[in-house]
């Protein structure tokens, strides 16, 4: 069976598969944090703050599952932490600034449940955090040329 699968995957181009990978990890990230964000709205804890608990989870999640299956980091403990770093970094900006502006102008401008405002940040923040994971958290280049 792998071999079948890696005689299919072989015909694609690897940033596309890495994107697709990059999916697989993002939608299981995603319904993780949802999750979280979701039981912690239920549990009446101000949207915001269950996006901010939701985030931090979601990042780890998301971090290791990118080191580990997608982008797949030469596992030195320095890459390790810089990677780690700049991930964090780019989700912070995607998923936490980025997301919680989103929320609050799809909330509390345009009345968008706060169940569903989360799903249509989507749009804007997967493609985002793609691209700042490949070319910035996880760029082999860039952490070669600083460890040589």
């Amino acid at each position: 069976m792998k071999k079948q699968l890696n005689a299919i995957f072989s015909r694609f181009p690897p940033s596309f598969i890495q994107f697709i990978k990059f999916g697989i990890v993002g939608l299981s990230n995603t319904f993780i944090s949802y999750v979280i964000y979701s039981l912690l709205v239920y549990v009446h804890l101000h949207y915001l703050a269950a996006s901010i608990i939701a985030f931090v989870v979601s990042v780890l999640n998301s971090f290791y599952w990118n080191m580990r299956y997608v982008f797949k980091g030469s596992g030195e403990k320095k890459d390790i932490l810089k990677s780690l770093l700049r991930t964090f970094l780019a989700y912070g900006f995607t998923g936490l600034v980025l997301q919680n502006i989103l929320l609050y102008v799809q909330i509390e401008v345009l009345g968008v449940s706060p169940y569903l405002a989360p799903v249509f940040s989507l749009i804007i923040t997967v493609p985002l955090n793609f691209i700042l994971n490949k070319f910035w958290a996880f760029n082999k280049k860039e952490i070669t040329s600083v460890n040589s």
